[in-house]
């Protein structure tokens, strides 16, 4: 469970930093040359309790997507200085906790932000051109030459929306650019600039109008099952829904009932209810529906970061936040103010 590279030894001058989850070598390196270093080898997750028996005496956390840090946990760690954020989304964070009890809490925004919107589009063109049933078709054995099944929906000669202008919306708006498709954006509040080929809409254009419709938002208190069944029966019949961005702003239960009568064509995600551990009523697992409608169904598991430079940069912009806190510095990534 604990790193510590033969170089430096055990310092106990120096402070203490928790890496919750699997980090690279050269996370870990940089952190140790200041740090004394607890990391977890993986493969998955530590349990809560484990956790937070390695942070009571930490001045630091390196916290990643799998993590809930409330004022629960908080109370136990009275040495902590800052949480280090290696993640975008930080609803899983009690950021009004952190600045009670003067810990900073960073988080790295621009990162993730053009790998989650390439994903996008791959899920888009999976779902679209049916790409994972024609795998498994000739995987099964049954491909015996040109047929005419797996027909699908192109991007080029749809009505694209998107709910969320925000950075990773209105990257999905700029890559798809390349594309002869109409872009549609609704947000509450639409101040970033949008391609030539794109436009601003109402929500409600964005849902009656769109081909494929993909969610960019946010989960805050107001997007929690934004798509739910009441939204989604104003959807164009037959559209094909893409969630690239928080698992919760879509209401799984009713995207099953959707696809079942036909007022969803198919639904593609990378991430899911059961991923928002903030939530005390999510579910447990992904909708067994959802995972047994293969058919109508693209699902990876949470894969939008996962282009191993993005995550190594992530991660090093994480460890620089701890290591700037620790100096007495404002972490350049802080999400809030302390002191």
């Amino acid at each position: 469970m604990v790193f510590i590279p033969k170089q430096h030894g055990i310092d106990m001058r120096k402070p203490k930093v928790v890496v919750t989850n699997p980090a690279f070598p050269e996370t870990l390196e940089l952190l140790a040359s200041h740090c004394e270093v607890v990391s977890n080898p993986g493969p998955g997750p530590l349990a809560r309790p484990e956790l937070l028996a390695l942070c009571l005496d930490a001045q630091a956390i390196v916290a990643f997507m799998p993590d809930r840090i409330d004022d629960d946990f908080l109370r136990e760690c009275p040495s902590l200085r800052i949480v280090g954020c290696a993640l975008k989304g930080f609803d899983n964070f009690d950021v009004a906790a952190c600045t009670r009890r003067k810990i900073w809490i960073t988080a790295v925004p621009d990162l993730l932000t053009e790998p989650t919107a390439e994903l996008a589009l791959g899920l888009m063109i999976s779902l679209g051109r049916h790409i994972l049933g024609a795998d498994a078709h000739l995987r099964s054995g049954g491909f015996q030459g040109w047929r005419p099944t797996f027909y699908g929906r192109s991007i080029d000669g749809s009505a694209v929306g998107i709910l969320g202008g925000g950075a990773v919306g209105a990257a999905i708006a700029r890559k798809l650019s390349g594309f002869q498709c109409r872009t549609l954006v609704y947000d509450p509040d639409p101040v970033r600039q949008l391609p030539s080929t794109a436009r601003w809409a109402t929500a409600g254009e964005v849902l009656s109008q769109s081909d494929f419709l993909v969610s960019a938002l946010p989960l805050v208190p107001g997007t929690l099952h934004y798509l739910d069944e009441q939204r989604l029966a104003h959807v164009k019949r037959g559209c094909l829904l893409v969630n690239p961005s928080r698992g919760s702003v879509v209401h799984e239960e009713a995207v099953v009932r959707a696809l079942k009568s036909g007022q969803l064509g198919g639904y593609a995600a990378d991430v899911f209810e059961f991923e928002d551990w903030a939530r005390s009523d999510r579910p447990l697992e992904v909708h067994p529906e959802l995972i047994a409608m293969a058919d109508k169904t693209v699902l990876t598991t949470h894969i939008g970061s996962a282009v191993t430079e993005v995550r190594r940069k992530i991660e090093r912009d994480a460890a620089l936040n701890v290591l700037e806190a620790l100096r007495g510095e404002r972490p350049h990534g802080a999400i809030n103010q302390v002191g």
